[in-house]
This record gives structure tokens, sequence and C-alpha cells, in this order.
């Protein structure tokens, strides 16, 4: 078996967790939340192996070094590590906590990055490394940036978690504003699976995928009705949410999980991804860019958008610390930094130019 089918295997595993966690949170089973548990460690396993099987495949085609071939040099390469970031940090706060319905926020997000892989056909050859990647560099600063990713995703997660638990009046502004966000995300990626379902296509890169069929079957239509019903089914289903957010409310109660431990992972998570952000992302990229472009910093979309990132988060530590900021407003902020971080991650690359147009598909 090669990495793809690894991959594979990996991508069925936490599809199937995704919806066993999911019906965890919903009918309390603890049988279904060991099944869900299961299929995540089996998808990790297999995952891992395919990782390091096509960084050998790499190494065998590039022949220039083992540091040189780690495989983070295109789009879906980067999508697979991250999600692989991504349970990783799951696995170790379920192992930590002895508490198995986060895995109802955490695994949409790699369902959702996985999904995005199938359905916009992105390239998921081996090529060899352009010159601006063939530098040891490349090790340090793009895996301490996507570990940084994932604990930011973590604090995601955990900080929607608090807001849905915390903000009980339905006219406040955090209540509004985590039923806005979940109904978004929630409808992205229904979105993306009714483009699948339509189109059944495989485009030659991303960006194609976007220009041409991304939302075209609901929000994009060429049909104005069929737009203007995706839209107003969205902000139905925002609204359902809206009125009844306290089922979901009751349903993480019922779990024992306490505001101040989401605070807490909130906290930590943020704490552990900012400084790996700030020096594999930052620093060690400035270096980077020094020895392939002549400059430490361009201004670049992305170089931009990562600045960006990182003032946002600094302004959580900054006003947690030094403001005595708590509870919904400081998870109000996380929730933006993550925004801001997968517009960072994927926005540039996919709908800005730059030094850092490599990243695409």
């Amino acid at each position: 078996m090669d990495s793809s089918q690894f991959f594979g295997i990996a991508s069925l595993a936490y599809i199937l967790a995704m919806v066993a966690y999911i019906s965890y949170l919903s009918f309390k089973n603890s049988a279904v939340g060991v099944i869900a548990t299961t299929i995540t460690v089996v998808g990790f396993v297999s995952h891992t192996i395919a990782f390091f099987l096509r960084w050998k495949e790499f190494y065998e085609i590039g022949q220039m070094g083992i540091l040189r071939a780690i495989p983070l040099t295109n789009l879906y390469e980067s999508l697979i590590f991250f999600v692989w970031c991504v349970i990783l940090a799951y696995l170790i706060i379920e192992w930590k906590y002895k508490n198995r319905s986060f895995g109802a926020f955490i695994t949409p997000i790699a369902g959702m990055a996985l999904a995005f892989i199938d359905i916009s056909g992105m390239d998921k050859n081996i090529h060899p490394l352009i010159p601006a990647l063939q530098s040891n560099w490349l090790l340090a600063h793009v895996t301490m940036s996507f570990l940084s990713y994932a604990a930011f995703a973590i604090s995601f997660a955990t900080s929607m978690m608090y807001l849905i638990i915390t903000a009980e009046d339905k006219k406040s502004a955090p209540y509004i504003f985590w039923t806005i966000a979940l109904g978004i995300f929630v409808s992205v990626l229904l979105a993306m699976g009714i483009d699948f379902l339509v189109f059944k296509v495989a485009m030659s890169s991303p960006e194609s995928f976007i220009k041409s069929y991304l939302f075209k079957a609901t929000y994009r239509n060429s049909s104005g009705a069929v737009s203007l019903l995706s839209y107003l089914g969205t902000a139905a289903f925002i609204f359902l949410i809206w009125k009844y957010g306290y089922l979901l409310r009751n349903v993480i109660l019922s779990f024992s999980i306490s505001r101040d431990l989401l605070d807490d992972l909130t906290y930590k998570s943020v704490a552990v991804g900012f400084p790996i952000f700030t020096l594999g992302g930052l620093i060690f990229g400035a270096i980077w860019a020094d020895q392939a472009w002549g400059r430490y910093w361009s201004w670049d979309p992305k170089e931009t958008w990562s600045l960006i990132t990182w003032f946002t988060y600094a302004f959580y530590l900054h006003a947690r610390f030094l403001r005595g900021w708590r509870g919904k407003r400081i998870a109000v902020v996380a929730v933006l930094g993550f925004v801001c971080t997968i517009f960072t991650y994927l926005g540039v690359n996919l709908l800005l130019s730059g030094l850092h147009s490599y990243g695409g598909g």
C-alpha cells in the first residue's frame, strides 16, 4: 500500500468519527463515544503512516536530503498535515481530560478540510521543490506554523463551546455572535457537500474550482431564485440555531463541562500556539525569506495576514493578562483569531497572489 491509500483510510475514518462524536453528543451513549474514539485513533495511525510514507516517496523522487523532503510543499500536503496536528491535539485533550464531547466540535474542522480536498480536485501528486523552497528552513517554518494553527483550532472549538454554555440571553451580542458563527460554519460545509454531489468534477487546481464551481450549486448559482433561496435557507438555519440554541447548551452541560475548564483550555491552546507561531511562523519565516528573496519582509499578502493573526492573538493575551478580560469577551477574540488564521492559511493562497502563491494547488 502507498501513502494515498492510507490517506484514504484516514479520511474515511475522520468523517465517520465526526458523525460518531456528534451522535455521542446528541444521545449521550458511552458505547458510541468509545466507537468514536476508536475510529479516530485508527484514522490517526493510518494518517501517520501515510505521512511518513509520502515523506519517503518525496525523498526518493527529489534526492535533496531528508529535511528538505518533508511533504509540506503544496496546499494538499499542508491540509493533510494541518488535519494531523488537529487530531493529535484533540486526542491529547481527550486523554488528559477524559471527556469526549470536544470531539463533536473539533472533528468537523478536520471534516471540512478533507471535504475541501475531495471536492476541489486539488493536485495530490508529488512534485520537485521549486528553488525558493529548497531550504532546511522548510521543516522548521512550516511544521511550527501548522502546529500553531492546530493549537488555534482547538482554541476556536473550546471558545465556541464556552460561548454556547455561557451566553444565555438570546438578545445579547455573544449569543448572537456564536449562533451566526456556527450557522455560517455548518452552512459552508453543507454547501461544499452539495457542490460535490451536483457537479462530481475534479478540477485541475483549487483556484479553478473556486472560480468555476465552489458554491455554484447554492450561493453563486446562475439562477437568481436558487441563489436567493440558498441565502434565505442559511438565514433560516441561523435563526433556528438562535431560537433553539439552549438545547445545544443543555447537551454540553450534561457532560459536566465547566465554563472554567473551557476558558482554561482556550487560554492554554493560545498560550502554546502563540510562541510557536511567533518563532516558527514569523521569525523563521523572515529568515527564510531573506535567504530566498533577499529581504526579511516584503508585505506579501501571506506575511501581512500572518501579522494580522499575530496581533489578534497578541491582543488576546494582552487583554487577558493586563486588562483582566475573562469570559465571553475573550472567547469572542479567540474565535476571531481563528477566522484570521483560516484566511491566512487558505484565503490568501486561493484568493490573493504573492510570493507565497506556490502554496496553492
